[in-house]
């Protein structure tokens, strides 16, 4: 199943498997979300929860109990519960159960409100801890935006003039070794060259938001001022980019396991719940 949302410019079309967006169209029938194709990545943008990124072993400890869970968690591959929906805007719903508490053994509600408000659409996260201990948690983004260019013709805008330092993985694991992006007027030439050794990941960054220009000019603005971490990713020769806004990432591989001290993991407290959101702006 899925559920379409509308305004008087864009669309949005969200999958009730994973509430996962799949089409963000606007009054001309111009497609930005990525299609999809299983041939380079068959997913367009999934949520990622309880984890981001990938776990040392795939394996975490919790009161020295092992549990497992795949890279980026199984939010993206569970079906949603529709609660709630207007002409603009919809909200999904998924709550532990018993497959989940044997991966993650933590009673939660995760929460994702989709709001289409004139040239946007605000993607909402919401989680509440409805157990009885604390609860250690990552959460983030994973939208492909489709370029439909040729991939050169496409740069990115950071907000702000910074060092653009990011951590270069390995093993699918946070490394110590970094590098910096080299910018012009806080502008970065798209190569698939950036993306030989996976996912760019910047712990920290200023900027509140990153632009997406097509031939020098705006397409597509994506505003994370919520979230502290950001990744950015794409697979060679594919016609799209992924702007990732995160809390939490890849384990590193000195790692304990523990999940309350993971690095950038979050801890809710009882009854309390956690709330960040992001957009993407269609500016073209």
């Amino acid at each position: 199943m899925d559920t379409t949302i509308s305004n008087s410019i864009l669309k949005a079309s969200i999958k009730h498997a994973g509430a996962e967006l799949f089409s963000l169209k606007d009054n001309q029938n111009k497609e930005y979300i990525w299609e999809g194709n299983p041939d380079f990545w068959g997913k367009h943008s999934p949520v990622l929860f309880p984890i981001v990124g990938t776990l040392k072993n795939n394996t975490y400890t919790i009161d020295k109990k092992e549990y497992q869970l795949s890279r980026h968690g199984f939010a993206r591959d569970m079906e949603f519960k529709l609660v709630e929906k207007t002409g603009n805007s919809a909200v999904f719903s998924l709550e532990s159960n018993a497959e989940t508490l044997k991966k993650y053994p933590f009673e939660f509600e995760l929460q994702l409100i989709y709001t289409l408000e004139n040239t946007s659409l605000n993607i909402e996260y919401i989680v509440i801890n409805k157990g009885e201990t604390k609860m250690p948690f990552s959460i983030g983004a994973h939208p492909a935006i489709a370029l439909p260019e040729n991939f050169e013709n496409y740069s990115f805008k950071f907000e702000k003039q910074e060092p653009l330092k990011y951590n270069l993985l390995e093993n699918d694991l946070i490394s110590n070794k970094t590098e910096t992006l080299k910018t012009t007027e806080n502008v970065v030439p798209l190569t698939y060259k950036l993306f030989e050794n996976d996912a760019l990941v910047f712990k920290t960054l200023e900027s509140n938001s990153l632009t997406i220009l097509e031939n020098k000019k705006p397409y597509v603005q994506v505003d994370f001022e919520d979230f502290p971490s950001l990744g950015i990713w794409t697979k060679d020769q594919a016609p799209f980019v992924c702007i990732e806004p995160w809390f939490g990432y890849s384990d590193t591989a000195d790692n304990s396991g523990d999940l309350f001290k993971k690095e950038g993991i979050l801890v809710l407290e009882i009854d309390q719940s956690f709330h960040s959101q992001f957009s993407i702006k269609i500016v073209s």
